[in-house]
């Protein structure tokens, strides 16, 4: 017989979870998911690799379709994802800055980070954006970031006054 609170594996007795084991767990999970998308993929994710991923049900939970148009987003903003209906299931629309429509080596980058939004949206912060966006894309998350910012700072009408701190994209 088992006594109420005993659990084997956690040194006998239950503990209660936190809310930063269930953002480890969510970490861990973008983790696998950016991991078996790159597998499953290939190394090299270019724009056409990622617009394949955008419809693929395994990689990104929602329709999405992109668009060039800066009209939705908010000054320094590369990009947003907006939801098109009452619930995510009618999917979203991702406005991409008109700025980056003729650099497809860049848009990996930038659609990467807005994945986890559409698959997680609120509880998702810009931690799991950038951790997604770098293991997506087999890079650091740290040089990860480093290019979203130069790439957010590199938009018409940004002068790069963050001083390589970002605080200017919106990232």
């Amino acid at each position: 017989m088992t006594p109420a609170g005993f659990h084997p594996t956690l040194g006998g007795m239950k503990r209660r979870l936190t809310e930063e084991d269930g953002r480890q767990a969510l970490r861990n999970h973008i983790i696998e998911k950016a991991g078996a998308a790159r597998v499953k993929y290939g190394f090299y994710i270019d724009y056409e690799t990622i617009c394949r991923m955008l419809d693929d049900p395994d990689v990104v939970r929602y329709p999405v379709g992109i668009r060039f148009d800066a009209s939705p987003l908010e000054p320094g903003e590369f990009a947003y994802a907006q939801q098109l209906g009452e619930s995510p299931s009618a999917g979203y629309c991702l406005f991409i800055h008109p700025y980056f429509e003729n650099q497809q080596e860049n848009l990996p980058l930038l659609i990467a980070y807005h994945i986890v939004d559409i698959n997680y949206g609120e509880i998702a912060t810009s931690a799991e954006a950038e951790l997604f966006g770098a293991t997506l894309l087999g890079l650091d998350v740290d040089a990860y970031y480093q290019a979203l910012c130069e790439l957010a700072d590199s938009m018409p009408g940004m002068t790069g006054e963050g001083g390589g701190s970002c605080s200017s994209c919106n990232c």
